[in-house]
C-alpha cells in the first residue's frame, strides 16, 4: 500500500514524530548540549553500518538493547563505507539511483526512516551522517566512488533535511572519516552539503551539526570552527593507547568562539591496537573506560563508544575488515559497552551545566599519559579520575561548602564507597582501594551541606 506525503506527514503527527522546530541547542555557556531546554548528555554508539548491514528485526534488536544499556545518541549513516553505494541493503535496495547524489532511491530510505523511529520509540537520538567521506574523498581503504561536487551535496543535504525535518531524534554529522584535502574544494563540498541541510531544515536553528574527522590536533575545528552551521567540534583520537587526546579536548575547549567538543570516534572494544594485533595485541573495556572519563573529565560534553565487531556490524555473511572476533549480536554485551552507563549515571548525578576541567585540583600533573590523572569540578562538587589507581593529592576549597563528603566511585560497576567528611581547606591526599592496571577509580568531593546522593 502507498501513501501520499500528506498521508505520512499527519500519521507522523499522530505518532508524536511531527513536531516541527529543533530539539536541540547549544548551551547559554556554549559548553554543552540541550535536548528540549534541559541538559543532555551524549552516550554514543558508533553503529556506521547500521542502516546499510541490519533488516528491520536486527535493528530493533540493537536499538532496544543499546537503549536498555542506556545510550542516547546511535551513530549511523546513510550512504555507507563497505561499498554502500553499489551493495544493497537486505532488501535489495540501494541508496542512490544511478549514484547520482540527486536521485535518492525512495525504497532504501524508507527503511532509513524505519530505524531513525525505531530508534525513537526506545528514546535514541540518531547521529545522522549523511554519507561516509569515501563518496567525496577516496583514500587507501575507501571503496568510494567519489560522487560529490558543490551541486549535488546541497541537493542531497536539502533532501534529506526536508525529509527528515519533522523528526525530533537527529543530530546530523557531516565528515565520515575523512579529512578535506588540501588543494581541494572538499572544504566547499561540505560546506554545500551544510548549506543544503540549513535550509531544507528550515535555519541554522533548526539543525545542530557538526563534523567527523580523522585524527588531528584541532578536530573538526581546523575547518569549520568559525562557520555559522557548525555547533559542535568532534574529533577522532584513532585506536591507539594513551594517546594525549584529553590534551586536544582542552585546547578545543578553550579555543576562541567557545564551542561544545566531543570525542566521536574513540579508541574501540576489541580493535587491533594501532591496527596491529600481532605486536600489540586487541583493545578491552579498560581501553574505552580511559578514553571515556578522561575526555570527559577535560571538557568534552560526552562521550561516543565504539566496538570493532559492532561499527560493521560483523557477520558469517558479510566483508569484513581488520579481523573482528565475534559477531555483532555476542559483541553488543562486551563489559566496555555495559560500563559505559556509570559515566552518564555519574555525571547526570550532578548538575553539569556548570562542570568545568580543572587540573588545578590535583598536585599531580606530570604522570605519564598511562597513569594520568584528571579532575573537573561543578560548583559543588568535583570528579577526579585516577588511571591506574595512583594516590594523588587535592587542592581543596575549590568547591562551595565548609566541608566536602568523599566517595569513591568504581567504573567497572557504578558502585560508590563512602570515605569520610572532611575539611574543604588546605590539601588531602587520597589513594584509591586498589592500584595497578585496570584499577581506575574516580574521587567524589561533594559540597556536604548540598546532601547530593550517591551517583
Amino acid at each position: 500500500m502507498k501513501f501520499s506525503s500528506t498521508l505520512i506527514y499527519l500519521l507522523l503527527l499522530l505518532m508524536g514524530l511531527g513536531a516541527s522546530g529543533q530539539s536541540f541547542s547549544v548551551s547559554e555557556n556554549k559548553r554543552f548540549i540541550l535536548k528540549d531546554g534541559k541538559p543532555f548528555f551524549w552516550l554514543g554508539d558508533t553503529a556506521w553500518e547500521l542502516f546499510h548491514r541490519l533488516n528491520r528485526e536486527d535493528a530493533d534488536y540493537y536499538l532496544k538493547k543499546r537503549a536498555a544499556q542506556h545510550y542516547t545518541v546511535i551513530q549511523a549513516v546513510a550512504l555507507a563505507e563497505f561499498d554502500g553505494l553499489n551493495v544493497p541493503n537486505p532488501y535489495g535496495d540501494k541508496p542512490l539511483i544511478n549514484n547520482d547524489p540527486s536521485r535518492p532511491n525512495e525504497a532504501y530510505f524508507r527503511h532509513v526512516d524505519y530505524v531513525i523511529d525505531k530508534a525513537a520509540e526506545y528514546g535514541l537520538i540518531i547521529g545522522f551522517l549523511p554519507t561516509w567521506g569515501d563518496k567525496l574523498n577516496k583514500s587507501s581503504w575507501g571503496k568510494g566512488p567519489e560522487v560529490f561536487n558543490t551541486g549535488n551535496a546541497r541537493i542531497y543535504g536539502k533532501w534529506l533535511a526536508e525529509r527528515y525535518k519533522h523528526r525530533k531524534n537527529i543530530i546530523w554529522i557531516l565528515g565520515g572519516d575523512r579529512n578535506p584535502r588540501p588543494n581541494t574544494n572538499d572544504v566547499e563540498v561540505w560546506r554545500a552539503m551544510a548549506a543544503g541541510i540549513t535550509e531544507g531544515a528550515g535555519g541554522n536553528d533548526k539543525a545542530l551539526i557538526t563534523y567527523h574527522p580523522q585524527p588531528n590536533r584541532e578536530g573538526a575545528s581546523e575547518w569549520f570552527h568559525d562557520d555559522t552551521w557548525f555547533d559542535f567540534n568532534m574529533f577522532q583520537n584513532g585506536h591507539c593507547r594513551d594517546t594525549p587526546i584529553y590534551d586536544h579536548i582542552k585546547g578545543a575547549y578553550d579555543r576562541p568562539n567557545t564551542k561544545p567538543v566531543i570525542d566521536g570516534e574513540p579508541i574501540y572494544e576489541d580493535h587491533p591496537v594501532c591496527f596491529n594485533a600481532h605486536d600489540l595485541g586487541t583493545t578491552n573495556a579498560y581501553d574505552v573506560r580511559k578514553y571515556a572519563y578522561l575526555d570527559v573529565f577535560a571538557g568534552a560534553f560526552g562521550h561516543s563508544y565504539g566496538c570493532h565487531d559492532i561499527w560493521q556490524m560483523y557477520s558469517p555473511d558479510r566483508e569484513a575488515v581488520n579481523n573482528p572476533h565475534i559477531y555483532w549480536q555476542q559483541a553488543i554485551d562486551l563489559p566496555g559497552a555495559k560500563q559505559m552507563q556509570w559515566l552518564r549515571k555519574l555525571i547526570e548525578s550532578r548538575p553539569f551545566l556548570d562542570r568545568v576541567p580543572d587540573q588545578s585540583l590535583i598536585v599531580e600533573n606530570n604522570l605519564p599519559p598511562a597513569e594520568r590523572i584528571q579532575a573537573t569540578r561543578g560548583q559543588n562538587y568535583a570528579f577526579v579520575y585516577t588511571a591506574v589507581g595512583n594516590s594523588f593529592t587535592v587542592n581543596l576549597g575549590k568547591i562551595s561548602g565548609l566541608q566536602v563528603n568523599a566517595y569513591w566511585f568504581d567504573p567497572r560497576t557504578g558502585k560508590t564507597e563512602a570515605i569520610a567528611r572532611i575539611e574543604n581547606k588546605g590539601t588531602h591526599r587520597f589513594t584509591p582501594p586498589r592500584y595497578g592496571y585496570g584499577q581506575d577509580w574516580v574521587l567524589i568531593l561533594d559540597d556536604a551541606g548540598r546532601n547530593f546522593p550517591n551517583p
